[in-house]
């Protein structure tokens, strides 16, 4: 062989990857039919209850008619009219004020809880305990609101409620107190329900991405003379910190989900409207009972929107901190 051919480099070109269109991709998609099977029924389900309905939108800027049905350009334009209607409201500052400070408690309270409790549950050593625990939180979250709702009011009932039986047998009351119709009681009743129902389900994400730490951090921590809290501090928390950060950002993003359900069922009280109304069940009343439907999408739609400008502004700052979901 001569030296001008041993010193030549192969300029032979590197083999081309599949582009979209190839018979390639085509056989690559028929080998994965099984995934494909499991992917398409969601990604159907999501088409058709999440974006065909989204033409509905634009009744927000129409008069809409029910009789008009499917055809609801049949309906005549009228702008922002909804919208000012909805800003100029008499009672707008007050649903305002209550979807804003119960969805702040809920996050200020219900997202941490599931965190700590992960914590705690992985500090847990006698593994039989740890399963009966779990069992107790998680329940909670495969039942209704119905059934929940019904077993707060069995509690608080003024009638054989076991909270005012103990508050009477330790002298804290003299009378039974009905605590569901008192404005100053419902968020702390609301908040500390939705916890106690969430808190456990909400856990086991987290205590999947605590399993996942590196065991010898743990050891080397331990070495270096680091206590519990310390190794928790130290460690578990900045290596769940990803996990922690996409989870709040996407509770961020339903931040003025205040509640619906629970609401709904809780405040079945008419003087409780003033501490218990927000977007939700606004929107429920105004729209379905009375039959609004173009107010009540607007209103919706207004929802919507503060809701994904405040999930992009969540993303923007996680995205500083290195952890963000695009």
């Amino acid at each position: 062989m001569s030296q001008a051919t041993m010193g030549t480099k192969s300029t032979a070109a590197p083999p081309k990857r599949d582009e979209p269109g190839r018979p390639g991709q085509i056989r690559r998609f028929a080998r994965q039919w099984d995934i494909q099977l499991m992917v398409w029924p969601g990604l159907l389900l999501v088409l058709v209850f999440s974006y065909f309905p989204m033409y509905g939108i634009l009744t927000a800027f129409m008069d809409y008619n029910v009789f008009t049905g499917a055809d609801i350009f049949a309906n005549p334009w009228v702008g922002f009219k909804h919208f000012e209607a909805f800003f100029n409201a008499p009672n707008f500052d007050t649903i305002m004020r209550n979807t804003l400070v119960i969805s702040f408690l809920k996050f200020a309270i219900g997202f941490p809880a599931p965190i700590l409790l992960a914590l705690m549950l992985n500090e847990v050593r006698h593994m039989a305990f740890k399963r009966v625990v779990q069992t107790i939180t998680y329940l909670p979250h495969f039942m209704s609101w119905v059934i929940v709702g019904g077993l707060v009011m069995s509690l608080l009932s003024t009638e054989n409620g076991s909270v005012n039986i103990l508050l009477e047998s330790v002298g804290a009351i003299d009378e039974p107190i009905n605590f569901l119709s008192i404005k100053e009681y419902f968020w702390a009743i609301l908040v500390s329900t939705n916890v106690w129902k969430d808190i456990g389900f909400n856990s086991i994400v987290y205590l999947a991405a605590i399993a996942a730490v590196d065991p010898h951090l743990y050891e080397a921590a331990d070495i270096d003379g680091a206590s519990k809290f310390k190794q928790i501090y130290l460690v578990t928390l900045p290596t769940i910190m990803p996990v922690i950060t996409v989870f709040m950002i996407l509770a961020i993003g339903s931040f003025l989900n205040a509640g619906f359900e629970d609401i709904l069922i809780l405040a079945q009280n008419p003087s409780l409207r003033p501490v218990s109304d927000v977007i939700d069940t606004y929107t429920f009343r105004i729209g379905l009972q009375n039959q609004k439907y173009s107010y009540a999408v607007a209103v919706g739609l207004f929802k919507a929107v503060v809701s994904v400008a405040m999930l992009y502004a969540a993303n923007r700052i996680a995205r500083r901190w290195g952890n963000s979901l695009w």
